[in-house]
């Protein structure tokens, strides 16, 4: 059993947010490394090993914006495969062998709770005990899962997990595309179903950017951690499908949300994915080692790194979305870690355009005063509008995890930087 700190549960007032952002604001910047493993050290990590269920098995899955745990929350398979990627990755990228038992909590809680035995493929969600909930097979779904297990796998050299992480492979190849694509949201036996869990703005979508983004990453990491031709060849697709249907040049981004035939159905600007996906497509060139693929794509990469940091970036930081030519100036937690991670990237590959860089640390010091939670025991507010004031919404939630906040830090530890 692993020992975890007590609950605190303060209460939380206007006037205590503020003295953490004046506290917040006082802090001077140091190396990129040095603050990024502070980060980690002192906040990410401790919150997230708080939050251990040894009673029921994974991870409490909700704590609401005053810091109340609610031990009968739901449990999400998409937040419990994100906590599977992160302890396994800090594990491996860190050197901390003391890590390897959290995230052997959650892929424990994945295979004994999520997998469907009879069918195949994962459900969205568990009840806190662990009993089916949300039966839903979303292709989204799968691929977290053999994120995580891929990472899992890498620092523990688990072959059941290797082999949980193929066979979600060949379901979703199999049960979750058609000759066009990857489709999205299916029953308990894979019959279709609809896509509300991620359609949004009004829309419901037959196939979206996300979904494939999401797709491609998972197999890339599958393939760093266990390279197959037949892999490497899907990634090659995904990246065809980027360049041939997702990507539109005339507009300099990524569309989001399509019909079967791979119509856009809305007029959006997903500023935060257009920059993960310029990076996490590079990721998956250098994975994969073709440097045909990372011609293409590179310029691809290229023009949605410049055009968001020309028409999102306000020397600051990054907005939610423009819809229709009106921008949503909330500030989303995981944006501006998307948004550091990708200006880095596109620095990285082009020294040069220094301005990539310290937008990248612009964004950091926006991040730092404004959405990491100051308060003990706590980690990041979800969003904050444009005067800087966070909203009353969890902590923890289904789609509220360290997967985005905890990846920034451990990108800028793998990549090396100190600047």
């Amino acid at each position: 059993m692993i020992n975890v700190n007590p609950d605190l549960r303060p209460k939380v007032t206007v006037s205590d947010i503020q003295l953490f952002f004046w506290q917040q604001r006082q802090r001077k910047d140091v190396m990129f490394q040095d603050e990024m493993r502070r980060e980690l050290s002192e906040r990410i990590l401790p919150f997230w090993k708080n939050l251990i269920d040894d009673a029921n098995g994974g991870y409490t899955g909700y704590v609401d914006f005053n810091l109340k745990k609610n031990e009968e929350a739901e449990k999400g398979c998409i937040l419990n495969s994100r906590i599977l990627w992160f302890f396994s990755t800090a594990a491996r990228l860190l050197d901390d062998i003391t890590l390897i038992p959290y995230a052997r909590q959650a892929y424990e809680f994945l295979k004994e709770a999520f997998v469907d035995r009879e069918n195949g493929g994962l459900y969205w969600s568990v009840t806190y005990d662990g009993k089916p909930l949300d039966t839903t097979k979303h292709t989204y779904n799968q691929a977290f899962a053999i994120y995580g297990l891929a990472a899992y796998y890498d620092i523990t050299h688990d072959k059941e997990a290797l082999a949980l992480a193929q066979g979600l492979v060949s379901i979703i190849e199999v049960c979750c595309r058609d000759e066009g694509g990857y489709l999205e949201a299916f029953n308990r036996d894979f019959s279709p179903a609809s896509n509300e869990k991620l359609s949004e703005n009004g829309v419901e979508a037959a196939r979206t950017m996300n979904t494939l983004l999401h797709v491609m990453e998972a197999y890339t990491e599958l393939y760093r951690v266990a390279p197959e031709e037949k892999l490497g060849s899907r990634i090659r697709e995904q990246l065809d499908l980027f360049a041939e249907k997702v990507y539109n040049p005339e507009k300099h981004r990524l569309e989001v949300f399509f019909d079967r035939d791979w119509n856009s159905l809305i007029d959006l600007i997903s500023y935060g994915h257009d920059i993960e996906a310029a990076w996490l497509i590079d990721r998956a060139c250098e994975v994969i080692s073709d440097e045909r693929y990372s011609a293409r794509m590179g310029r691809i990469t290229e023009d949605l790194e410049k055009n968001i940091i020309h028409s999102a970036f306000d020397g600051k930081s990054i907005p939610q979305e423009c819809e229709a030519g009106k921008v949503n100036s909330d500030r989303v937690w995981w944006i501006q870690c998307e948004a550091v991670n990708g200006f880095l990237n596109a620095w990285q590959k082009r020294p040069n355009e220094k301005w990539f860089l310290e937008a990248a640390k612009s964004v950091w010091r926006y991040t730092r005063q404004y959405l990491v939670d100051a308060r003990p025991y706590s980690e990041w507010f979800w969003k904050v509008n444009a005067e800087g004031t966070p909203y009353d919404m969890p902590i923890v939630e289904p789609w509220k995890c360290p997967y985005h906040n905890g990846r920034m830090c451990l990108e800028v530890i793998r990549r090396g930087l100190d600047v």
